[in-house]
């Protein structure tokens, strides 16, 4: 993509994200599309002297395994994927899909399986190194309501690129949002108000985590784990989620004593209930997230990038990070953004730490 700046994506993923070292070996994942971004990332390895192994995925491979597949491939690991995360030092997707909607119509049950399958080896990767990034494709940009062209800037926006150092922009950011953590580390409570949401819950004990695009690129949020038992209330996500690539929109969810006793959704609603039943930790909250990024100012689709927008909080049903100090335990970890920009508050400790999606 002649408009995206592949090199400077590829220096900003080894030198911020992943901090490559001679001789370490790099996992790298994406689909054929992201050729131009992958080419400049083994560049990028190659000339820091790491071995790059490269991962291409065709469109459309997690429908064909859902259609095709037999019950050890929905409810068994991948040997071969387990092969290369057992032999990688650090690992890096770039997600680059051809179509937003390739699930739609998958069976919600079959999905549950294979995320139950692959929990264990998903473990294993995340307690490597690892980065999470996007490259603009068209079916993003459809998705997104943008021209390629349009998104493409979007993105570089998004990830910083568009500034003359973006890995001292995102250094700015991260000292921003350590005063922003070191803000929340005492609170006991939290407290978040908007159009059909009240919820509240406790933090007292819990981590505050620095989210400054080392992990995922981009980023832009704090994070902490509520306490698994203490979710009280309702919560109204009117940022729509895309969720394995099956939408689910206006999703609602009813807490008590911290586990979800009703769930509804305006579209996808067989989605949500599907991902609710995956294991017992499906139905409690597995982290907070607050949005700072402000170059990340409307949603797109994609969950990486909606949960960071600045002004925005973000709930994740299922398993929490122990970084945080949360304790509850899943094979599902999903993203559900609330948008506060528009008459929401937060409170800490009944106090505003934000209104309008603006910190006071």
């Amino acid at each position: 993509m002649s408009t995206f700046a592949n090199a400077a994506f590829a220096a900003l993923l080894c030198d911020w994200c992943l901090e490559v070292q001679e001789g370490q070996r790099i996992l790298v994942e994406a689909e054929t599309v992201a050729e131009p971004a992958l080419a400049a990332v083994e560049a990028a390895l190659l000339e820091r002297g790491a071995w790059p192994f490269l991962v291409v995925e065709p469109a459309g491979a997690l429908p064909r395994l859902l259609d095709h597949g037999r019950d050890h491939h929905l409810d068994a690991e991948n040997p071969f994927a387990a092969a290369l995360i057992e032999t990688a030092d650090a690992s890096l997707r770039i997600l680059a899909p051809t179509n937003t909607r390739e699930l739609t119509g998958a069976d919600p049950q079959r999905l549950a399986r294979r995320a139950r399958g692959q929990r264990e080896l998903h473990e294993r990767l995340l307690a490597k190194r690892w980065a999470l990034s996007i490259w603009p494709t068209a079916a993003l940009a459809q998705e997104a309501g943008m021209s390629l062209e349009a998104y493409s800037a979007f993105i570089a926006r998004a990830l910083f690129l568009d500034q003359a150092d973006p890995a001292a922009a995102w250094a700015e950011l991260s000292t921003r949002q350590a005063e922003l953590c070191e803000r929340l580390t005492p609170a006991r409570e939290i407290r978040i108000r908007s159009e059909g949401t009240d919820i509240s819950f406790r933090v007292e004990g819990r981590r505050w985590i620095n989210s400054d695009g080392r992990r995922n690129m981009p980023s832009g949020e704090v994070f902490s784990a509520p306490h698994e038992g203490s979710a009280q209330g309702h919560v109204h996500f009117d940022i729509p989620s895309n969720r394995l690539g099956a939408a689910v929109v206006g999703a609602e969810l009813t807490f008590v004593d911290g586990v979800v006793t009703e769930a509804h959704a305006e579209a996808g609603e067989d989605v949500l209930l599907a991902a609710l039943e995956t294991d017992p930790g499906a139905r409690r909250l597995g982290e907070i997230g607050i949005g700072t990024n402000t170059g990340i100012d409307r949603a797109t689709g994609s969950t990486l990038l909606d949960e960071k927008i600045g002004g925005t909080i973000h709930l994740a049903l299922g398993r929490s990070y122990p970084e945080c100090g949360g304790v509850n335990e899943s094979a599902v970890h999903w993203d559900l953004v609330c948008d506060l920009r528009s008459g929401g508050e937060l409170l800490v400790d009944g106090e505003l730490l934000s209104r309008d999606g603006q910190f006071v």
